[in-house]
This record gives C-alpha cells, sequence and structure tokens, in this order.
C-alpha cells in the first residue's frame, strides 16, 4: 500500500513511529522485541532509518521486510545517497521491491562518522531531490521527503528551505516528514511559508520524546534542532535523574502535541529510539492510541 493514500483517506491524523536498526555488532532480535510491542500501539506505518555510509543497509531492508510482512504493519526505509553509486541505489530499490516495500524515504543524508562535510559519491548524488528523481523513474515506490521547520543545518535562509522542499515536491515527493522540533511556532511559520508556496503535499509531524538530557543534546547538535527555554530548564533540572527526566520529558511532548491538535495536522511521526512503553504514554495521554 502506498502511504501517501493513508493522508487522504484518513478521518484522524495518522500516527507513525520511526526504529533504527541496532549497532552491527548486536542482534536483530533487539529491535524485533521493540517491533512486538509497537505493533500493540496500532501505528500506521513504521519507518526504518539507514545506517550512516550505507553501514546498516543490509539491516533496514532486513527490519523492512520484517515488519511487512511478518507484522503486517506498512513500512517506510529510509533511503540517503551516502556512499552509493547510482548503480547500487537501484540494486537496494530491487532488493525493497523484492520484499514488496512500497514506500521509501529519500534522503541526503549524512557525513559518515569522522566527516565534517558530505562528500558526493563518484556517479551518485548530491542532493535528496536527485534521489527523489531517481525513484521516481522506477514507477515503483511511494516517496517521502524531509521538511526542515526550524531550516537544514547546512542552510539557515527559510525561503531557500522552501524552495529546495518545493523542488523535492516536484521531483516527485508524496508526502512529507518533518525533522524534529520542540517549538511549535516554528512549524506554524513554515507550513504557512509551505503553503503560500504552493506545496500541497500531506506532512507528517516529528515529534522526538526528550528522555535523556545528553542525548537529546547530542542529537540537537548534529541536526540543528533548536532547544527552547522551556524545555533547556527540564534538561538542566533533571538532567541527573533519568527517572525525573523521562517522566518530565513525555510530559513535554504531550504539551507539544496538544498545541498542535488545534490546528489543522495531518499525521504526527513519533522518534521512538526504539522505545515503547514512553511511546505508548504519549499517544494515550493525547488521544492518538488506537484499538485496531
Amino acid at each position: 500500500m502506498y502511504i501517501r493514500d493513508l493522508f487522504y483517506q484518513r478521518r484522524k491524523p495518522v500516527v507513525s513511529l520511526e526504529i533504527f536498526p541496532p549497532k552491527p555488532t548486536l542482534p536483530l532480535e533487539s529491535v524485533y522485541a521493540t517491533l512486538e510491542g509497537l505493533k500493540e500501539l496500532h501505528p500506521s506505518f513504521i519507518s526504518v532509518t539507514y545506517g550512516a555510509g550505507g553501514s546498516n543497509s543490509a539491516r533496514t531492508i532486513e527490519i523492512a521486510d520484517k515488519v511487512k510482512n511478518h507484522y503486517g504493519i506498512e513500512v517506510l526505509a529510509h533511503l540517503t545517497c551516502v556512499g552509493l553509486t547510482r548503480e547500487q541505489i537501484t540494486a537496494t530499490l530491487d532488493k525493497l521491491a523484492a520484499c514488496q516495500v512500497d514506500n521509501i524515504l529519500a534522503l541526503r543524508g549524512d557525513p559518515p562518522q569522522g566527516e565534517t562535510a558530505f562528500v558526493q559519491p563518484e556517479n551518485g548524488y548530491r542532493y535528496a531531490a536527485q534521489l527523489v528523481k531517481h525513484i521516481k523513474e522506477t514507477g515503483r515506490f511511494c516517496i517521502a521527503a524531509a521538511a526542515y521547520p526550524e531550516g537544514h543545518i547546512e542552510c539557515r535562509d527559510m525561503a531557500r528551505n522552501i524552495e529546495y522542499l518545493k523542488y523535492k515536491a516536484e521531483q516527485g515527493a508524496d508526502f512529507l516528514i518533518s525533522q524534529l522540533f520542540f517549538d511549535n511556532d516554528s512549524y506554524y511559520y513554515f507550513r504557512e511559508q509551505m503553503e503560500r508556496a504552493g506545496i500541497q503535499c500531506p506532512m507528517s509531524i516529528g515529534i522526538m520524546p526528550v528522555l535523556n538530557a545528553a542525548q537529546i543534546e547530542r542529537i540537537t547538535a548534529l541536526c540543528g534542532a533548536q532547544i527552547p527555554a522551556a524545555l533547556q530548564k527540564l534538561l538542566d533540572r533533571y538532567r541527573n535523574s533519568a527517572e525525573d527526566m523521562e517522566k518530565a520529558g513525555i510530559e513535554y511532548a504531550c504539551e507539544q502535541i496538544a498545541d498542535l491538535q488545534k490546528t489543522r495536522f495531518e499525521g504526527i511521526h513519533i522518534y521512538t529510539m526504539n522505545k515503547v512503553a514512553q511511546v505508548k504514554s504519549i499517544l494515550q495521554n493525547t488521544g492518538l492510541l488506537t484499538e485496531s
């Protein structure tokens, strides 16, 4: 099933969950245990991330296959430009298609660990829009693209971000997933600029629960998401108490979603960090948990 159809058929927001493959040294059973719990939350779809530099590509495919064909949940497989030639991209798409994976999130991807700048692979792509076009030309997949409500970390010019997002839509992106953010005002402004630019793709709003202060500071440093004063106050207050930090982080996510629910939005995409109980609590407290 193409995920884009979920947005047009919906009676309520599309709820999706993101997981990541375990490190290569760890068994896949760890993420399968997570999936056993997440399936009970009845998400509209689950997305599976792609390792830096293609390091987890085989695991991404294997997990996506499991989500779709064992658990019976629609899956969105991530694919990046990092370290891949066009031929390797095509080969990866062939493997995903063989597993009946119908949906791809096309990303440029972050530089491999230890490198500070993205390097275009020889006979590969430099931009996500090029990857979107490549996938579109296969005629096989529904394509998602990333949106950056606070601007991409390498480009804070909002006008340029909107222009490039529109270009990704023109190249074939069917729907969007936003990068995480913690200040809803940035999203509201971004959405207004999207509408002014005529970008009509449905978008799921990316929400990351703050469950660990040091972890969220590392993530925001990598992706450029801003930490508003109210959240920074919580980080400073509870960083030395794991239990209190988790409780405060869940409450913050619930309040963020509750504010978003006052407006029109198509979907919520939870960056689960492979946690089950915490995600369940958020969905329950915001009325987004479905029984089936």
